[in-house]
């Protein structure tokens, strides 16, 4: 039986489901740190180490616990601590070389192409014609490399707090950070809290985040006031896309952020998912919603990205999206629509 602990956020009293305990965690445990744990030659996602035990004693991070996915480690390439996170990249057996912040695995060579290409353009093949494009996070690149594909774009800013993961990426991950030599991006080092307070009011079609899990740093990034800002900053049907985890492991996390993007963008929210084999569970959510104004079909694309001139070649052919992937997207099973009501509401559909 699922063990049971009552949220009493915003004086409302519910059970919270054990699967989604881990998502309530703003650090991990009280006595571990985290660390990219390699251990016999493999990287276990996720894990913590404790170091007030005698000898090593390993946890899994309080977003996944009970549950580890690990990679054959061939050579580590890199490894050290920023200002705000440790930074890992290795070289794995069958998945090229990772990138891993904190203990948690961001991206593999292999299939990043799933997360980036998704990410970007489930929101920018929705409206017609963005112009100005804001990424939060995507200190990587890929994000941008996506962005870059859609020719009426003529503005992206990013906003990334840790400036060891775009020089990490540069070194490493060239095939990404190749996103960050369009000219028409304008990097932003530093808090993205900060930087949305003092951005103009309707300035962007689109909002991307490309955030980390909302541990530690990343906390404030899935919180009301943060969305209220991006809402402010968006123009009328504007859409946000922002990571929103797993439909296996996260169903509270997902109703939380559902309920806080309808009170803040007063149009439309949908969730949309996608299949990333290294990523706990295997798959990774998006939240993707309008800005009250110009209505937008999310499940109809209306700016194919098939028949956007030089988008397929622009610096590699796309691997993952496609418009029939688009639509395939929205599709929920069963359970998501049991364990998210608010996906059944006639705003979400």
């Amino acid at each position: 039986m699922d063990k049971k602990v009552i949220d009493i956020s915003n004086g409302v009293e519910k059970a919270i489901p054990a699967c989604c305990l881990k998502a309530r965690a703003a650090v991990p445990e009280s006595d571990a740190k985290c660390h990219s744990t390699v251990v016999s030659g493999w990287f276990s996602t996720g894990k913590t180490l404790s170091e007030k035990a005698e000898k090593p004693l390993y946890y899994n991070n309080p977003m996944w616990p009970g549950e580890a996915h690990s990679i054959k480690v061939e050579k580590i390439l890199f490894k050290e601590r920023s200002k705000y996170q440790e930074v890992l990249v290795f070289e794995s057996s069958s998945y090229g070389k990772v990138l891993v912040l904190d203990g948690i695995l961001q991206l593999t060579e292999r299939d990043e192409c799933a997360y980036q290409e998704m990410i970007a353009h489930l929101p920018l093949c929705s409206i017609k014609s963005p112009k100005n494009v804001l990424v939060v996070g995507g200190g990587d690149g890929g994000v941008l490399r996506e962005v870059s594909r859609h020719a009426s774009v003529e503005h992206i800013d990013i906003c990334e707090i840790d400036e060891m993961v775009i020089d990490v990426s540069k070194k490493f991950f060239p095939e990404l950070y190749v996103g960050f030599s369009d000219p028409r991006v304008k990097l932003h080092v530093g808090d993205a809290v900060e930087f949305m307070k003092n951005a103009p009011e309707g300035k962007y079609d689109a909002i991307i985040v490309d955030s980390s899990d909302p541990v530690g740093p990343a906390i404030e990034l899935v919180e009301k006031p943060f969305f209220e800002t991006m809402a402010r900053t968006l123009r009328p049907g504007g859409v946000l896309c922002n990571m929103a985890e797993s439909m296996w492991l996260h169903t509270h996390l997902i109703e939380d952020m559902i309920s806080v993007c309808r009170e803040s963008f007063k149009g439309s929210v949908h969730y949309a998912w996608t299949s990333v084999p290294t990523y706990p569970s295997g798959v990774i959510g998006f939240l993707i919603c309008t800005k009250e104004g110009p209505s937008v079909d999310f499940l109809n694309p209306v700016n194919p990205i098939e028949k956007i001139k030089g988008a397929l070649e622009h610096q590699r052919e796309l691997k993952f999206y496609n418009s029939e992937v688009h639509k395939a997207a929205f599709a929920l099973p069963t359970f998501v629509k049991r364990a998210v009501p608010s996906l059944n509401d006639s705003a979400a559909t």
